[in-house]
Formats: structure tokens, C-alpha cells, sequence
């Protein structure tokens, strides 16, 4: 079987922050890789005008955003769209889960910009015993079992097909409108959550509408995933990702730049901690060594 590559840095965000942290990881010869959104900053190309970055008075957010891509490109590095599931510290690597594939790195750096996102009544509590967030990582752990996937973009349509082809039913409540690609398996419903119960697990999912599912998982498909729960035991200051003046959290080799590490919420700051935490990062693996 072939070895898995191990990269040097794994960027999770292509915004400035992102992009910065890969360029000056780049420049010091790290191999990396860059998962990001289809579109990387969608609040970058909205800016029709910014005056506070040095130098480039009146420039227009688009103008940065396609110089960003651009000087990306110049080092040989592409942005690969995949949406991070979970991340999984080792002993001497990361894990890090997207639908699809699994990505191995020495160093990790989150650049998500602001995730605030609310959860369900009960999500929390059964993250682990019937709650996931990606179901090619945990549908084999519900074969045979009734199962819910709650999803707010299409990707969770893809998720349910798998699913029909291991549970013994799948429910599927999507909170967006859009004509359904499913397996005739997957029961659609058009009502929206409202909490999950159980007692050591999940044991049912009750709906708005009143209805009760018994169902013994819940996977919950979303834009974006909230930092903590992203990286199990990464340390919080309220919904940002705690850091140091080096761009560190509290898990070794794991660092965090941009608008993930809360106020301000400007482009200078982005770039600046990106660049940071790319330091901080090489300076971590030149003592792995």
C-alpha cells in the first residue's frame, strides 16, 4: 500500500489570512496544502473600496482578491475546495477529514475567518454518541440503523445517498429549497429541527412541526463547522480561537490567524497574523527535526 504524503503545513481557509500563511510557509521551501471554499473570501470581493491597507489607497477588494490568487499561483500552489470535517491531532501529525479524502500535516493553520454558527438543542451533548458531521467518516457506525441528515446546502444530498445504502432508513431535512438529486430510499421532509434527544445517545429527533423521529444518528451538514468542534480540545475566547503573540493555540503545532481569532475584523490584521503563524509554524518543524 502506498505511504501517505505527509505535508509540511495544511492551510484551512483560503482568505488573506490563508493565503498569507502560504505564501511565507512557500517561500521557506515547506510543502503545503491549501483547503479551501470554491470561492475563496466571498467578503473580500465584496469590499467595493478599502482605504486602510498600506500603500494601495482606494483599491477595490476584488482588485486584492485576484492579486492574492495571483501571487498564490507564482509559487505553484493551488487551492483545493474541500470543506474540513474534523481535525485530528496525532502524536506527530494532523488528520484532517473533508467528505472525501483524508489530509496528513506535520502543522496545521486555521484561517476560517468568523464561524459563529448555532446548534441544535442536544447536538453538543451527543457530538460522538449519534451526532457526526461527515457521514462517509461515521455512516459505517449506523448500518442498519434509522438515521436523520439535516443539511443547509446541497453536499448534504450526496451524504444521504451514501447513507441509503447502509441505514435502514434515511431521513433527510434539507433548510434550503432546490429541486432534491436522491436515492428513492431517502425520505425528504420539509420541516425543520428542533432538538435532538436521548439519553446516552441519540435516541430521536423531534421536529418543529411536532413530529418525532426515532432515529439513532443526527448528521449535520453545514457551511462551516464551529472552530472547537472542528478540532476536539482546541481552547476558546468566546466564539474565537485562543492565541499567543506567535499565532499558537493550546495543541502543539496547531496555530490559528485571521478573523478564527476574533476582533478586529480587518484585512491587515488577516494578513499580518497569516504571515505569523507561517513563522511560528516553520520554526515548529525546524525543531521536529
Amino acid at each position: 500500500m502506498e505511504e501517505k504524503k505527509v505535508h509540511d503545513v495544511a492551510v484551512v481557509g483560503c482568505g488573506p489570512a490563508g493565503l498569507s500563511a502560504a505564501i511565507n510557509a512557500a517561500i521557506r521551501k515547506k510543502d503545503i496544502v491549501i483547503l479551501g471554499s470554491e470561492f475563496c473570501s466571498p467578503k473580500l470581493h465584496r469590499a467595493p473600496r478599502i482605504d486602510n491597507y498600506l500603500g494601495l489607497p482606494g483599491v477595490s477588494g476584488e482588485e486584492l482578491r485576484q492579486a492574492a490568487l495571483k501571487h498564490v499561483a507564482q509559487f505553484g500552489l493551488e487551492v483545493r475546495p474541500a470543506r474540513v470535517e474534523t481535525i485530528i491531532p496525532l502524536d506527530d501529525r494532523f488528520q484532517l477529514l473533508t467528505r472525501t479524502e483524508v489530509y496528513e500535516a506535520k502543522t496545521v493553520i486555521l484561517a476560517t475567518g468568523v464561524v459563529e454558527v448555532a446548534t441544535l438543542p442536544g447536538e453538543e451533548e451527543f457530538l460522538g454518541r449519534g451526532v457526526s458531521y461527515c457521514a462517509t467518516c461515521d455512516g459505517p457506525l449506523f448500518s442498519g440503523q434509522p438515521v436523520a441528515v439535516i443539511s443547509d446546502l446541497g453536499e448534504g444530498e450526496e451524504e444521504a445517498n451514501y447513507l441509503a445504502g447502509i441505514a435502514s432508513q434515511v431521513y433527510y431535512i434539507p433548510l434550503y429549497s432546490a429541486s432534491y438529486k436522491l436515492n428513492p430510499k431517502v425520505t425528504v421532509l420539509q420541516a425543520r429541527p428542533r432538538a435532538i434527544h436521548g439519553l446516552t445517545g441519540v435516541e430521536g429527533l423531534v421536529l418543529a412541526d411536532g413530529t418525532k423521529l426515532d432515529v439513532t444518528g443526527v448528521f449535520i451538514i453545514r457551511e462551516a463547522t464551529n472552530p472547537d468542534r472542528l478540532v476536539p480540545g482546541l481552547d476558546m475566547r468566546g466564539t474565537a480561537i485562543a492565541v499567543d503573540r506567535e499565532q499558537r493555540t493550546n495543541i502543539p503545532g496547531l496555530f490559528a490567524a485571521g478573523d478564527c481569532t476574533g476582533r478586529p475584523y480587518q484585512l491587515a490584521k488577516a494578513v499580518g497574523e497569516g504571515q505569523v503563524a507561517a513563522l511560528s509554524a516553520v520554526r515548529y518543524l525546524d525543531q521536529l527535526r
